[in-house]
């Protein structure tokens, strides 16, 4: 019997997996709340902020950092009249993004082709996308921090359009640690 137990044990794979809290840094809009952030990163007064909150994460890093920016948020709250649902901009803009890691560094794209700015939100494409910016290198900074090596960052806007070509100019290129 104790053979087959064995042998049953080495037939079922053993997953391990690496889970890691690491701060992911999202923007959010304010909207629904009696406040505006004052003066951005992006150095406009808006009702939207970029914050951190601690995630539990598996899978490649940095990819899987920059992926989880876009995660659903719905703010907790001690109001019951606060009733949004929703405040992560890249969600509720329908802004898709992903990075992959190549030979030159970790290419990220945000993918602007279904975007569409609510109702209630009282922002423009354009600063949606400013804060998706300083979330994705806020986010990488606090990952690259205690790595030896440097990261050089590539971020494409893709999926637009005759009228969000102008969004282009928004690409950007930056090198993370090594200094």
């Amino acid at each position: 019997m104790k053979p087959l137990l064995l042998l049953l044990a080495l037939a079922v794979p053993l997953a391990a997996t690496t889970i890691s809290v690491v701060p992911v840094h999202e923007p959010l809009s304010m909207h629904g709340t009696d406040v505006d952030e004052g003066i951005t990163e992006t150095g406009e007064a808006l009702q939207a902020t970029v914050a951190a909150r601690p995630m539990a994460l598996t899978g490649a890093f940095p990819e899987v950092l920059v992926d989880a920016i876009r995660s659903p948020h719905k703010l907790p709250t001690n109001n019951p009249n606060y009733k949004i649902e929703e405040v992560n901009l890249l969600v509720l803009c329908n802004i898709g993004i992903t990075a992959e890691t190549k030979e030159d560094g970790l290419h990220v794209a945000l993918n602007v082709s279904q975007l569409a700015v609510p109702e209630g939100v009282d922002l423009t494409a354009r600063q949606v996308l400013k804060l998706a910016l300083v979330a994705i290198r806020k986010t990488l900074e606090d990952y690259q921090r205690p790595q030896s090596e440097p990261l050089q960052v590539q971020v494409a806007i893709a999926g637009v359009d005759d009228g969000t070509a102008s969004l282009k100019d928004l690409e950007t290129t930056y090198k993370l640690g090594g200094e």
